[in-house]
This record gives C-alpha cells, sequence and structure tokens, in this order.
C-alpha cells in the first residue's frame, strides 16, 4: 500500500515537471517568436544602430541610415516650425521616443573652387561649441545617395551622453532630419551659415519647410544648383531656432550660388565674372544691410581664390580652411566656441575629406562611390 502511494506521489511529480518543462518551453517559444517579430518591425532601425562607428577621439562618428526615413512624407505634410518638425519625427522614425532639435549660433564659412585637373570643390568650416560630429550616409529608394555632416548636440549628445552604446544610439535615427552640410551622388553640394537678422518666416500659400529640411530636400531630390534653386523657391522657409540663414550650393559643373531670404523674397548671389564664391556670417545680397560677421574670414578666403583664380588642390583647399578656422574663444554665454569641422568635398569623384576639431594632420576621406 505505501509502494502505491509512493508511486503515484511519484508520477504526479514526474508530471508536474514535464508540464512546468512545456510551460517553460512554450515560453521560451513565444519569447524567441516575439524577438523575432520585434526584429522584423525594427530591422532597419537596429540595421541603422549598428553601423555607428567611431572614427576620430573628437569624436567622428559614421552611420549608414538603413530603410525609409520618411521625406516624401515630410514633404507632403511640411513644416513651419522645429516643433513640427520634431512631432513628425518622433512619430515617423522615433516610434515614441522623444528628441529635441536645437540649431545655435552657427558661426561658420563656406566657399567653392576648382582643383587643376577641373575637379569642383567645395569647402565648408562648421564654427561652434563642442560639437560630435556624423557624416551620415542615406541612400533613399525615390531620391540621390547622398552624405552629410550632422552635429550630434543638436539631437540632445554632449560629452557626457554619446552614441557609443545602442541604448544611447537610437537618438540619432533622426540624423537624416539634422544635416548642416553635405553632397549627393549627382555631384551637389550645400552649407547652411548662420546670418544675425530676423527669422526667416515666409508666409505665402506654399508648403512649408524648415532650415535643416531644406538641406536634406536638396540632398535628396536635386542634381544641380539650378534645381536646387527652383525647388527652395516651391516652399516657405521658415528658419530654425528663431535665427535667420543663408545656403551655399554648388554642383558638379562649377556653379556655386548663395541663396538668402529677406522677409518673404527669396534672393540668390551667383558668382558674377568669377568661378567661385564664399560665404560667412554676413549677408551678401546687394544693399545697404550691415547684418552679421565674419568678414575677417570671409576675406581670408576670398584674398586666396584671388590670389589663384579660383583654382586649388583639395590639400589647398584644407589650407584655406584652416587658415580661416576659429581658434578657441568664449561666445556670449561663456563656453568654448571654435571650429569643430572642416570638410571638403570634391563633387567630381565624389569624396569628402573630414577634419575635426582642428587637427588638421588628422583627415579621414570618405566617398559616395563605395
Amino acid at each position: 500500500m505505501m509502494r502505491a502511494t509512493l508511486n503515484t506521489k511519484a508520477n504526479k511529480q514526474s508530471s508536474f515537471a514535464r508540464i512546468c518543462k512545456r510551460v517553460i518551453l512554450v515560453a521560451l517559444a513565444l519569447l524567441v517568436i516575439g524577438l523575432i517579430g520585434i526584429a522584423a518591425v525594427l530591422r532597419h532601425e537596429i540595421k541603422t544602430v549598428v553601423s555607428i562607428t567611431e572614427v576620430d577621439s573628437h569624436p567622428l562618428y559614421t552611420m549608414t541610415y538603413d530603410g525609409d526615413y520618411g521625406f516624401d512624407d515630410f514633404l507632403q505634410k511640411g513644416a513651419s516650425s522645429d516643433t513640427e518638425l520634431i512631432n513628425f519625427v518622433v512619430t515617423r522614425l522615433m516610434r515614441g521616443v522623444p528628441i529635441k532639435l536645437d540649431l545655435p549660433d552657427l558661426a561658420c564659412a563656406t566657399f567653392n573652387a576648382t582643383s587643376p585637373t577641373g575637379d569642383a570643390l567645395f569647402g565648408r568650416n562648421f564654427d561652434l561649441t563642442f560639437s560630435p560630429a556624423m557624416l551620415v550616409r542615406t541612400k533613399p529608394e525615390h531620391g540621390y545617395e547622398s552624405i552629410s555632416m550632422v552635429n550630434l548636440a543638436f539631437l540632445g549628445y554632449g560629452k557626457n551622453k554619446l552614441p557609443d552604446n545602442p541604448l544611447k544610439a537610437v537618438t540619432a535615427l533622426a540624423a537624416p532630419y539634422a544635416p548642416l552640410d553635405g553632397m549627393n551622388e549627382k555631384g551637389l553640394a550645400v552649407g547652411v551659415l548662420l546670418i544675425d537678422t530676423d527669422p526667416t518666416h515666409q508666409q505665402t500659400d506654399k508648403p512649408d519647410i524648415t532650415t535643416t529640411t531644406a538641406i536634406r530636400m536638396m540632398l535628396d531630390k536635386c542634381a544641380t544648383v539650378d534645381e536646387a534653386v527652383e525647388m527652395l523657391g516651391k516652399y516657405d522657409m521658415h528658419a530654425s531656432a528663431k535665427r535667420s540663414y543663408h545656403f551655399q550650393i554648388a554642383d558638379a559643373s562649377g556653379k556655386s550660388v548663395v541663396v538668402e531670404y529677406l522677409g518673404n523674397d527669396m534672393n540668390v548671389i551667383d558668382q558674377g565674372n568669377k568661378s567661385y564664391l564664399a560665404a560667412t556670417n554676413f549677408l551678401l545680397s546687394p544693399g545697404n544691410f550691415d547684418f552679421g560677421g565674419g568678414y575677417d574670414r570671409y576675406d581670408i578666403l576670398m584674398s586666396r581664390l584671388n590670389a589663384t583664380d579660383g583654382v586649388m588642390t583639395e590639400h589647398e583647399a584644407m589650407d584655406a580652411l584652416q587658415a580661416s578656422a576659429q581658434n578657441e574663444r568664449l561666445n556670449k554665454k561663456g563656453e568654448p566656441h571654435m571650429t569643430q569641422w572642416s570638410v571638403v568635398y570634391n563633387l567630381d569623384q565624389l569624396t569628402a575629406t573630414v577634419v575635426c576639431g582642428m587637427q588638421y594632420d588628422t583627415a579621414h576621406t570618405f566617398s559616395l562611390k563605395k
């Protein structure tokens, strides 16, 4: 009788163990299925985050955006403020993860030149407080492949927060919407520079666009300067961060213009009888406009361009950027302010040579052909 009781208890324990094992196996199977499902839904985001690589201790990162970042949808909706842009990005790309987008004072410089072998060059200094940099590669289904430079500080990064692990890197998914300069596969390049005038807020019946999304639009959709100017003219410009900006645009033909906004009017400054053009932080539009600064940096660039009739090697172009770079100084808030990156784009060879933190003996070259 006792043996039968023991056998019954053993059978019950064995049966319970089998049930527990099945439950655990089913739970593990459901977990695996769930993870596979999440991975399938977020595969583009995961692949993008995994692509982030640190290439310079300044730091400089690279990231290849995988999949669709929804820019065609954005152009249909538009945005007349940073808040509207952030709401779109949070919903479309970040899946509800909050971000901020902040463009402070950009004391920068740009110019175009021609190499001795006839390649079109575009140079850019980006001057600001500490700015973790990221070179972002995008390849939209309905647009041109491009590389662009993004200041990660605009997305909330800084010395104490960098995209050095997957959890911290999620915010970088918004980077396609925050380019400050770049070049696409057709050899179109663009850079944005601050002007100390009233903020641009065009009020017509055209669709709305913001500063950085205008750059993304030109890189994604335009092959030439003429196409870029025509496309900008189809939108009402709303300057980010309650400031005003102008754009220098150049293409592989050697053509370059600066686009400025005066009230509701878009003004285009061309090269005139020269093959080159430069811009810093003051208006170039004809008239009595005493706005902005950077005249000293503009003079440095123009004197070098005038001396060579706009012909420079890529090394000489970087030397010109170094000569016009800003050494560390304190801005109005008492924060260190200096040139964060210098880049020379070759619009024919489709390369970008980047120097971060004024370390001009350490350059990194990237190619759109690879």
